[in-house]
């Protein structure tokens, strides 16, 4: 476990919050995970507002947390385990019991969100019209036909996604990622043009357009090659565009979702498909939530900030629960009297 420490003075913590920020974790986006913690603590730590402390971790316990005696954590650790639940169970003993906020979701919440197939299964009961898709466990037949996408229902950052335009590339495809995936989702190819759609404590961000250089937005395009393009407020019919946002929010709302995301489209000539919701998206110079928030007028400092001072102000609503509850019983009990 490495701890870095920034040079603000611990004379000042009566006046500034102490920030966590957690980074790492044991699953295939630890490396995202690193330089979005890295862009998060820098970004707090500009402020001049926060006492930031920042921790890479693989699966921390609550006492390891709770030796920086944070006010708040802020959790940029991507995959199963940092955004799908088991992380978010620590975290939300460490609120119950010492009452710390953290940014990000709950424990339920995260977990259907970082299960592709079971988002989708929400956004289409709220009416987001979603590609078709398929558990696919190893060895099953497959009643989808090319061209379609494989890919692991539970991870990020296109690691181990498949294009597969021909029966033969999803054999080849099923043939190299199912010994080591225990299931994969087999999804419908919707060919169109790639969008993300950002929100913020329920407020919309600016779509953005991916347009990649490559075939598809794949994890070197996201996070190292300089060629792939953005669009921000593409040129699109408005009703697309509304399609888009009232879904993003649907299905943010719907999950029980807060803070922050990143919902996934493609469109084609029927309209907006949506794919994904990432709890847990991005912050590194390449990212598109920073981005469309810039775009908006809000720099990353104060995106952060924002996302620290939400999870802050849950803590202190929490704390005094208690409290109130137990005056409104002993004004009950006085009344009886």
């Amino acid at each position: 476990m490495t701890v870095h420490v920034t040079p603000t003075s611990r004379n000042d913590h009566p006046r500034k919050p102490r920030v966590l920020v957690l980074m790492g974790g044991p699953d295939a986006e630890r490396e995202v995970s690193l330089m979005s913690g890295a862009e998060v603590a820098r970004a707090l730590a500009s402020t001049h507002a926060f006492d930031v402390v920042s921790q890479t971790v693989l699966r921390p316990t609550a006492e390891e947390l709770l030796a920086q005696t944070p006010d708040v954590i802020f959790p940029i650790v991507h995959g199963p385990f940092g955004e799908g639940g088991p992380l978010q169970e620590i975290l939300e003993s460490i609120a119950t019991t010492h009452g710390i906020g953290y940014v990000g979701p709950k424990p339920q919440p995260a977990r259907i969100a970082m299960h592709k197939l079971a988002t989708k299964q929400v956004a289409s009961s709220v009416g987001v019209r979603t590609p078709r898709s398929r558990e696919l466990r190893r060895g099953e037949p497959l009643d989808l036909v090319a061209p379609l996408v494989l890919k692991p229902s539970n991870d990020g950052s296109s690691v181990d996604l498949r294009i597969c335009r021909t029966s033969a590339e999803v054999d080849a495809a099923r043939a190299e990622l199912e010994p080591k995936r225990a299931f994969l989702m087999a999804e419908e190819f919707i060919a169109g043009r790639e969008m993300t759609v950002g929100i913020v404590d329920g407020e919309v961000l600016p779509i953005i357009e991916i347009v990649p250089a490559v075939e598809f937005y794949d994890y070197q395009a996201k996070y190292s090659r300089d060629d792939t393009r953005y669009v921000l407020d593409p040129v699109l019919p408005a009703q697309i565009a509304e399609e888009m946002r009232t879904a993003t929010k649907a299905v943010f709302t719907a999950l029980g979702l807060r803070d922050v995301a990143r919902a996934d489209f493609m469109v084609d000539d029927r309209g907006a498909w949506f794919l994904e919701i990432n709890t847990a998206p991005g912050m590194t110079t390449h990212s598109l939530v920073p981005m469309a928030s810039r775009h908006r007028g809000v720099d990353m400092p104060e995106l952060c900030a924002r996302l620290v001072h939400a999870a802050l102000t849950r803590a202190k609503s929490s704390a005094r629960l208690p409290r109130a509850a137990t005056a409104a019983s002993h004004a009950g009990a006085v009344a009886k009297t």
